[in-house]
């Protein structure tokens, strides 16, 4: 699917021109067989460490410290996304270890489409006492970026210097 091809309003449309303008990818695909077949093809031949997430089906070696050090690809869900910054949401309790996230210099990450929000108000809103849910809260938005002094941008210093985000559901 194009983003031209979204109606207005849409948070998917939204969250695709949000990541996209920050050098993100996004896939769209329209059923959970589709994204592990796409998946699949995306992972073939990498060392990808993964969540245990029941929407990853189990792809990729399971978390560890040394996993994470050699891994090509993390791969992981993601509790929620923000329409307009193109940020994905972790809460920290949720059982996905930051450091597949933080660590291989590829992040992918699947979500389902109905957890695309419009923005981190409507997050606060679902999730009012974020505190109580979690020990922390974590927004990744876009691939890890930094400049120096010479104002020369870099990217990959602090995190993955590419991330893909997989929408799932039509």
């Amino acid at each position: 699917m194009r983003l031209a091809e979204f109606r207005e309003g849409d948070p998917v449309g939204k969250f695709s021109e949000a990541l996209t303008a920050l050098a993100g990818k996004v896939v769209i695909v329209a059923t959970a067989e589709e994204a592990r077949r796409r998946l699949e093809s995306m992972l073939e031949g990498k060392r990808v460490v993964a969540s245990r997430a029941p929407i990853l089906g189990g792809l990729g070696e399971a978390y560890s410290r040394e996993a994470c050090a050699a891994a090509d690809i993390g791969l992981t869900s993601a509790d929620f996304a923000l329409a307009d910054t193109g940020s994905l949401v972790f809460l920290t309790e949720s059982h996905e270890s930051r450091l597949i996230s933080l660590l291989p210099p590829i992040h992918i990450a699947v979500i389902e489409r109905r957890k695309i929000l419009a923005s981190l108000d409507e997050l606060l809103s679902r999730v009012p006492h974020p505190s109580v849910q979690s020990s922390a809260m974590v927004l990744i938005t876009g691939p890890s970026r930094t400049a120096d002094i010479e104002m020369r941008l870099v990217r990959g210093v602090h995190g993955p210097g590419e991330i893909v985000v997989m929408i799932v559901g039509t």
